[in-house]
């Protein structure tokens, strides 16, 4: 037989936080796409780089900006 959940069970289970925070700044850590394009030293053509970077208030200027 299945347990059986209560609405303040639901409620207690939807309020918790699961995501990363910011030693720093207490933030919560927010995963981005950061793409950048480097010319390469063998051709010379074009090369775009892609890595996912954790971004939150503290660090926000120096990877967007």
């Amino acid at each position: 037989m299945a347990k059986s959940k209560s609405f303040a069970d639901k409620l207690a289970k939807s309020s918790l936080d699961y995501t990363k925070h910011c030693p720093t700044c207490g933030e919560s850590i927010s995963t981005i796409k950061l793409v950048t394009s480097e010319r390469s030293e063998k051709t010379g053509a074009w090369r775009f780089n892609q890595k996912f970077v954790g971004i939150c208030k503290c660090n926000e200027k120096e990877i967007a900006g």
